[in-house]
């Protein structure tokens, strides 16, 4: 397969899987279920990459009012959709297949309530940012699912999040420069994607079953982080006879020292020191945490 600009097949050296995990359920939020693969005890850091979470919420449950500094959240809704709400009075619905890219920054408390009847799926992944943004002011790019970039060549269909593939590019400004590669595969198909060299990327299996490095490798199911290692490129195939989904993720690394308090990733101690002392006294970006509740809190009464 060769795009019109290359970018569907020109590399030399295919990336292999190195590590794989299955992210079981655990138990987040208020009633909550997430399969964690980044961010839990066996892989609690993929430079640039905190967490990546496949969430499954059904109301009352929840992701109630809370706070992030220092990172990137991204939602990408798969069934179902999730009513966003924060202290600047930023507020909307995130439906199926739509796209929430927000840059926490300096911080932003918030809550994520399902919005609608039944269980609502999706992924959330938090990105990294240097320490030289970790302190900008918040930000969201917001794209429905209808204006996300598509492509579709012999038998790939690929929504393109972040990043480019099949010589179609996403409009997201990626601040830690990151690819993000929603792709359904037919039986049959054979992906040739290029990732850039010096990059840490990731799939995770959505649905149906894959083979990713090499045509001999054993297939992987639904629900599996494949780790990725040296490369410029992936190669996968579907060799079942349904549908195979997944999404390919990779970013530059940062390179930084790194710490965490839940919600809150700085680069040392102090700096989460401050961090929790600016929330608990309402500074330095957490002024409007004083006196908000969001509709869902305050209606639900957490």
């Amino acid at each position: 397969m060769h795009g019109r600009d290359g970018s569907s097949g020109a590399f030399e050296e295919p990336r292999m899987v190195v590590r794989k995990f299955l992210a079981r359920p655990q138990h987040e939020g208020v009633g909550a279920v997430v399969r964690r693969s980044i961010g839990r005890f066996e892989l609690r850091y993929f430079d640039p990459f905190l967490v990546l979470d496949e969430f499954s919420v059904t109301a009352p449950a929840g992701f109630p009012d809370h706070p992030h500094r220092g990172f990137e959240t991204v939602t990408y809704m798969l069934q179902g959709a999730v009513t966003h709400e924060d202290f600047e009075g930023h507020k909307g619905t995130i439906g199926p297949g739509d796209l929430q890219w927000m840059t926490a920054g300096r911080g932003i408390l918030h809550s994520e309530m399902p919005a609608a009847q039944g269980t609502q799926k999706g992924l959330q992944l938090w990105i990294n940012l240097s320490s030289k943004q970790k302190m900008i002011e918040p930000r969201y790019q917001e794209i429905s699912s209808k204006d996300i970039a598509e492509a579709t060549e012999d038998g790939i269909k690929v929504r393109v999040i972040a990043g480019e593939a099949l010589g179609t590019k996403s409009p997201v400004y990626t601040r830690t420069p990151t690819m993000y590669l929603d792709f359904t595969l037919k039986p049959g198909a054979h992906l040739r994607q290029p990732i850039p060299m010096s990059w840490n990327a990731f799939v995770y299996v959505l649905e149906g079953e894959g083979v990713f490095g090499s045509s001999k490798s054993s297939p992987v199911t639904a629900h599996n982080l494949l780790l990725l290692g040296s490369g410029d490129g992936l190669e996968a195939w579907n060799k079942s006879s349904k549908l195979l989904r997944f999404i390919l993720v990779g970013g530059q690394p940062l390179g930084e020292p790194l710490v965490q308090f839940g919600p809150f990733v700085m680069n040392t101690q102090e700096e989460i020191d401050q961090t929790i002392d600016d929330f608990e006294n309402f500074t330095n970006g957490f002024e409007k945490a004083r006196h908000w509740r969001s509709e869902a809190a305050i209606g639900l009464d957490f």
